[in-house]
């Protein structure tokens, strides 16, 4: 979890929403990021698990409007962390961002009318290895917010994978 130092006066806000040695420091990561994405999502529309084999993308999440619950799994085989997740509340008023490591699943659901989510990625979107698990997957076990009923799912989301059954990769450590 990253939370900038915001200055703000009765003018309005400043902080700076991303600095690579501040970045750094906080994560020990010095991967370049590669493509940014912003997407639009209404109240309970939930995205994911959502993960890339072979050209794996880290993230950096932070969201400009509204509010998401915002999650990250570990899904490397052989993991110490296997099938464990977090997951906490993003949002434009707290302007916390979350950074999701290369090679764990990453999904989020609306908690708000409207949310806009900006993320930066390490490397490129690439369709052939791109992987979906389950939202609900038992194994998991996420708790979503109480709040979430009656999601809106991707056709691709509502068909994804358990964990059990995922190409997944494997841990190096």
């Amino acid at each position: 979890m990253l939370e900038p130092t915001v200055f703000g006066d009765d003018r309005g806000y400043f902080f700076e929403s991303f600095n690579a040695n501040a970045f750094a420091a906080a994560t020990g990561v010095t991967m370049p990021f590669v493509q940014d994405n912003h997407s639009k999502s209404s109240f309970n529309v939930l995205r994911g698990l959502h993960y890339q084999l072979k050209q794996p993308q880290g993230k950096l999440v932070r969201v400009i409007e509204g509010a998401i619950f915002d999650v990250a799994v570990d899904i490397r085989r052989g993991s110490p962390s296997f099938g464990k997740w977090v997951g906490v509340e993003l949002s434009a008023d707290n302007k916390k961002q979350l950074w999701i490591p290369p090679d764990f699943a990453h999904g989020f659901v609306t908690v708000s009318e409207s949310a806009q989510v900006l993320y930066k990625t390490t490397d490129y979107y690439a369709p052939e290895y791109d992987r979906s698990i389950l939202w609900d997957d038992s194994d998991i076990g996420i708790k979503w917010p109480a709040s979430v009923s009656s999601l809106v799912l991707s056709k691709k989301d509502a068909s994804a994978s358990f964990l059990s059954e995922a190409d997944l990769p494997m841990f190096i450590g």
